[in-house]
């Protein structure tokens, strides 16, 4: 028994935490208490001595000196302030406005703007519900198909994950120990190009359907002429100034992604000052949300030191690496079996278990396959978005279901009455999106230029490839960035990073 113990540890250590998540114990003390009871055990069988434990609380000092993190609490302010300011509800009414002569007008407004939330808030559940609340009625009122509508607002919802200022991209640069605003660059173009997909979705639905998404009668539309552009400029413009105040300092080098977000939360206050929406209200549950968040990352994070300090001495990675490494195809059969298992994983974990749980065991075996880190966290990134679109389990379709009336209701504005929306609505519209997620999963792995410049060499099954690869060749300037190794690296002394998307926990 104890011969099979120590030749199983990593295994049954996995498995136990497996467990331990399905009976459903909150991630942070399911990794702790999975790290502490295997540590004792295989300090007991002689696998390591006690003085590997005392590596953790310099781990968890090293946590709390992480200033990249700093970034977390600052964009959660930013989103929180940015949503209970009213931004959204105006750039939802002013592009419905300029979009409704087409058919299908309220669906690409919902796209735009959840893509333009995503570039502000950064928050999957502040972006889905203040959608969900403010165009699924005008949605319903006007004929639209109950499926295309909560699965365009599901879905538009979840931008907000890839396009940065994404509170995910800074947890995936923390566990692969990337620098955040290489992350951000990376992200970029994918984001884009998931919305450009998710409005062609709109565009071949009008054309073989077009009863499924009609476009605003006359009367709907209350702004025409100079009237309509000027409203588009004063509901575009702050916006778009604060996007640029953000991301634009990052890319330029100016600001870190903490200072950037430190003067997006400042800007966030001064436009909610400006539409005279600032109150002490609207600040203490800002504020009371982003310090419950930041606590919860700060517990999610030593859990999960705890679990990788005695995974790796128990020669966890080493484990994972030789199950992963042997597999045919080499880099291409790596990805392909990687994101399979990543995809059926996300039916029962949301991103959050998934990026602690997964990532650390997968990054050191992508950079001991040569695989650019920056681009393999941002192609896991597009993948573990379809864990907030799961059926049954998806956290967008959660929210959205919370904001959606479900039994039946007279509008306000046509006086008609109009049903509610079913469970099955929302499951079987968010279906469509997913498949387009798992495209650009594809495309991400076929065009990997997207993610950036320069090349690298896939080899599958024995058969050089020439690809465009991301060239992050002098990312070790950036102290931000840990240089590549032959050897598995060593646990992040900072540990991984969460943020709950304002779920409030598992």
């Amino acid at each position: 028994m104890t011969a099979f113990l120590i030749a199983n540890m990593a295994p049954l250590m996995f498995g136990a935490l497996v467990v331990f998540l399905l009976f459903g114990y909150p991630v942070a003390f399911a990794l702790a208490a999975n790290g502490l009871a295997f540590g004792l055990l295989g300090i007991e069988l002689g696998l390591f001595t006690p003085d590997l434990l005392q590596a953790l609380p310099e781990r968890v000092f090293g946590i709390m000196r992480n200033d990249t993190l700093l970034a977390i609490p600052f964009f959660t302010f930013m989103g929180l302030i940015l949503e209970r300011s009213g931004m959204a509800e105006d750039l939802l009414d002013t592009i419905g406005q300029l979009f409704g002569p087409l058919r299908g007008g309220l669906a690409y407004a919902v796209v735009f703007v959840g893509a333009l939330l995503a570039a502000t808030t950064g928050v999957v559940a502040a972006s889905v519900i203040s959608m969900g609340l403010i165009s699924l009625p005008i949605m319903l009122r006007y004929g639209y198909d109950r499926r295309l509508a909560t699965g365009v607002i599901a879905a538009s919802g979840t931008l907000a994950q890839i396009i940065p200022p994404s509170l995910v991209l800074i947890i995936m640069a923390d566990q692969l120990g990337r620098s955040v605003g290489d992350m951000y660059e990376g992200a970029m173009i994918p984001g884009l190009v998931l919305t450009s997909l998710y409005a062609l979705y709109v565009v071949a639905t009008t054309i073989f359907n077009p009863k499924a998404a009609p476009a605003l009668p006359p009367e709907a539309r209350t702004l025409h002429g100079s009237a309509l552009l000027l409203r588009v400029l004063v509901s575009l413009v702050p916006p778009l100034v604060l996007i640029f105040l953000v991301l634009g300092t990052i890319f330029l080098g100016v600001a870190t992604p903490t200072e950037g977000g430190a003067m997006g939360a400042t800007g966030a206050l001064i436009l909610a000052l400006a539409k005279r929406k600032l109150s002490f209200p609207l600040l203490r549950q800002a504020m009371d949300v982003t310090a419950k968040l930041s606590s919860f990352v700060l517990f999610i994070l030593i859990g999960s030191t705890v679990f990788g300090l005695v995974f790796r001495g128990v020669d966890g990675d080493l484990w994972v690496e030789h199950l992963l490494t042997g597999l045919p195809g080499g880099q291409l059969g790596f990805l392909i079996v990687v994101n399979i298992m990543v995809f059926l994983l996300a039916f029962f974990l949301d991103f959050f278990e998934l990026a602690f749980i997964v990532v650390p065991l997968l990054a050191p075996v992508a950079e001991k396959l040569g695989i650019d880190l920056v681009w393999f966290g941002i192609l896991l990134g597009v993948n573990m978005q379809t864990s907030f679109m799961h059926p049954p389990f998806g956290f967008a379709l959660f929210y959205l279901r919370s904001v959606a009336a479900t039994e039946d209701y007279d509008d306000k504005v046509t006086g008609q009455r109009i049903k509610g929306i079913t469970t099955g609505q929302i499951y079987w519209g968010a279906v469509p999106f997913v498949v387009i997620q798992v495209i650009m999963v594809a495309l991400v792995i076929t065009f990997p230029g997207m993610v950036g410049s320069g090349t690298a060499k896939l080899e599958a099954n024995g058969i050089e490839m020439e690809v465009e690869m991301p060239d992050y060749g002098n990312a070790a300037d950036d102290e931000d960035v840990t240089p590549p190794s032959d050897d598995p690296p060593e646990a992040p002394e900072s540990g991984p990073s969460l943020q709950d998307q304002l779920k409030g926990g598992r």
